[in-house]
């Protein structure tokens, strides 16, 4: 089963709470949030990954 990964967008001008990436089967090793934009705002420098 693919990887999903649940983000949070933390800039205090952004909207968005949370949102779910999922990954393909050929999504490279290694890729984690920090290769990703926030789909609201743009910015990739405000994103988290929601750990359990």
């Amino acid at each position: 089963m693919p990887k999903t990964l649940e983000v949070v967008c933390t800039r205090e001008d952004c909207d968005l709470d949370m949102f779910q990436l999922h990954y393909t089967y050929s999504m490279p090793d290694g890729t984690g949030v920090e290769s990703f934009v926030c789909p609201y705002c743009r910015e990739d420098a405000g994103l988290k990954e929601v750990r359990a």
